[in-house]
């Protein structure tokens, strides 16, 4: 089912860290935004909801499907929310870093200041990154952060072998203040989903060449 091929794509990226910054450091501030992720064939519009231990992002997919997933540091599980059933699938985010190819840590990462740019009304700073992972496949592009170290936008290309994918990703509305400890939470009336394997992944997660196809 393809909308469960999506939750199953975020819910990895999201873990993994490649919807986020690319291996940069993490805001101490709390914070809330409109959120969108584009590529050449599909554009997924959100929200996130953020702190420093727990983070809480919302997309809407395909079909008009809203997904919600929340991840909890302090508690070192990720949760998948699917609204319109009143369920939710669960993730060992220990679990979850021992399969991850898509781990940041695992690719050399080459950072450069470009300069200050103003994104959405936000004051940031603009910096040309490049992830070379063990394997071959590289990402490269641009980044930018505010002084609380919130990512405010990415640009980048994902380059697997032969395979080429372009990504952005972007925040509008950014509102730093306290969160609402509410919205890390399961909502009462959820039932338990278990979560299944990525096809053709032995239920690990996806690397660079997998996303890209999975995002098709």
């Amino acid at each position: 089912m393809k909308i469960l091929r999506i939750v199953l794509l975020m819910t990895a990226m999201l873990i993994g860290g490649s919807v986020h910054a690319a291996g940069e450091p993490k805001s101490n501030e709390e914070y809330s935004a409109d959120t969108v992720l584009e590529t050449a064939d599909t554009s997924i519009k959100g929200r996130i909801n953020y702190t420093p231990t727990k983070e809480r992002r919302e997309m809407v997919v395909e079909g008009g499907d809203k997904m919600i997933m929340i991840m909890r540091h302090d508690k070192k599980v990720a949760w998948t929310l699917m609204p319109a059933e009143n369920m939710y699938m669960e993730m060992s985010l220990a679990a979850a870093k021992k399969q991850d190819k898509a781990d940041p840590s695992q690719y050399k990462i080459e950072q450069t200041v470009v300069g200050p740019e103003v994104v959405n009304g936000v004051h940031t700073t603009k910096s040309k990154i490049i992830m070379t992972a063990a394997d071959g496949g590289k990402m490269g592009g641009f980044m930018w952060l505010s002084k609380d170290n919130i990512m405010v936008k990415m640009d980048a290309i994902a380059i697997d072998k032969k395979d080429k994918m372009r990504f952005k990703t972007e925040l509008t509305n950014l509102k730093v203040g306290k969160q609402d400890a509410k919205l890390f939470e399961i909502p009462a009336g959820y039932d338990k989903m278990e979560m299944p394997g990525m096809p053709g992944m032995g239920g690990g997660m996806p690397n660079m060449k997998d996303m890209m196809n999975m995002l098709k």
